[in-house]
């Protein structure tokens, strides 16, 4: 990774806080380099190796892009959009939002196996088109992240009744007679406010705006659902997914950490999201799973879960839950494909090896000293 000379600002903290000394800029990306080696094949395809199909999904495909872009790697980012685009979107991006799950079948053939699509996924592939085609200067990679911005308005963006525009977590199976089901963890603030930059005439301000009432709604003890429902009237359980949250809700607190102090909605979703600060000063950890409706924890969470708290325990102030958990991810022997996502956005973050800007735009560190915030 090519880095600029020179030290960083202060450390993203509140604005009460002052950091004591600059912070040096990161070294090489240790974390990084073993995630490719890892998981991704030489044509591109992100692996894993957790499941039985060892699959490939739109959502890991998507990580993988904005890794090589904060890496400022255009050749790997080249490579894993291309396997995207042909085994995901059937060759035609400008007309297809990718498929979700791409594997191993029962007859052993690799294939697509489940079309319906996946809008975290196509989140973050937009944004990485978006930011890629503005931080390399490459004005094709921009018109491809607008076409997804288009695809996914048309699909997947509806209005529910006396809420507003939301985005659904696909383009099927997500309404019913009596409900919509939505997934917290697929609107990160900052990203929509990039959409919102790059496309205001579309519904992404109001998305984002609309993102921090629905988490506010939906956590009333400060936890954060995986899946919840709107049922025309109110925020409540979905009663095919249930009330807990896990493994998707923990990227919540992540994106909520990442956000930059100028957002004008940051206090309001840390404030609304305050639980698991409250759970690890009364014992210690994470819970793996949380009732969000009375904030009972079961199980341990594993060490992919503290390296997404790291940026949201910076962002409120809570600097001896912090350390600790700095400790478990430092600790971590060898970990899964998710849990090596969480700690590349944690601790990449935390290193600042990136950080994003009130507008949501990407800030490097090879571009940027360090991703000072400006």
């Amino acid at each position: 990774m090519r880095l600029l000379a020179g030290t960083a600002a202060a450390a993203l903290v509140p604005a009460t806080v002052k950091a004591a000394a600059p912070v040096a800029c990161p070294g090489p990306w240790r974390e990084w380099r073993s995630f490719v080696q890892r998981h991704i094949d030489t044509d591109g395809r992100v692996v894993d190796f957790a499941n039985k199909d060892l699959r490939s999904t739109s959502e890991s495909q998507s990580y993988a892009l904005f890794f090589a872009l904060v890496d400022n790697d255009p050749v790997l980012f080249d490579r894993v959009l291309g396997w995207t685009r042909r085994h995901l979107s059937a060759g035609r991006p400008d007309l297809n939002l990718p498929a979700w799950l791409w594997g191993r079948d029962d007859s052993g053939q690799f294939r697509v196996l489940d079309p319906n699509t996946a809008a975290d996924g196509e989140l973050w592939i937009a944004y990485a088109l978006l930011e890629a085609g503005r931080l390399w200067k490459r004005p094709g990679l921009l018109d491809a992240g607008r076409q997804m911005l288009a695809l996914m308005h048309k699909a997947e963006v509806v209005q529910l009744p006396g809420f507003g525009p939301m985005l659904l977590p696909g383009r099927s199976g997500f309404i019913r007679a009596d409900r919509w089901t939505l997934n917290p963890s697929y609107l990160p603030l900052f990203v929509l406010r990039r959409f919102a930059a790059v496309d205001p005439k579309g519904p992404w301000a109001r998305v984002a705006e609309r993102s921090v009432a629905l988490l506010e709604a939906s956590a009333p003890v400060g936890f954060a659902p995986d899946w919840l429902a709107w049922n025309g009237k109110a925020f409540v359980t979905d009663p095919d997914k249930g009330d807990a949250g896990s493994y998707d809700a923990i990227r919540c607190y992540l994106w909520a950490g990442m956000v930059d102090p100028a957002d004008p909605l940051r206090r309001r979703l840390l404030q609304g999201l305050s639980g698991p600060a409250g759970m690890l000063r009364a014992q210690g950890h994470m819970a793996e799973k949380v009732q969000v409706r009375n904030g009972v924890g079961t199980g341990t969470a594993p060490a992919g879960f503290a390296a997404a708290l790291l940026p949201y325990l910076a962002a409120s102030g809570q600097p001896a839950a912090l350390k600790a958990q700095q400790a478990r991810v430092a600790s971590a022997g060898d970990l899964n494909y998710y849990e090596r996502a969480l700690v590349l956005f944690g601790k990449g973050w935390m290193d600042r090896r990136f950080r994003f800007s009130a507008d949501g735009r990407l800030l490097p560190a090879w571009s940027t000293p360090c991703s000072a915030n400006t």
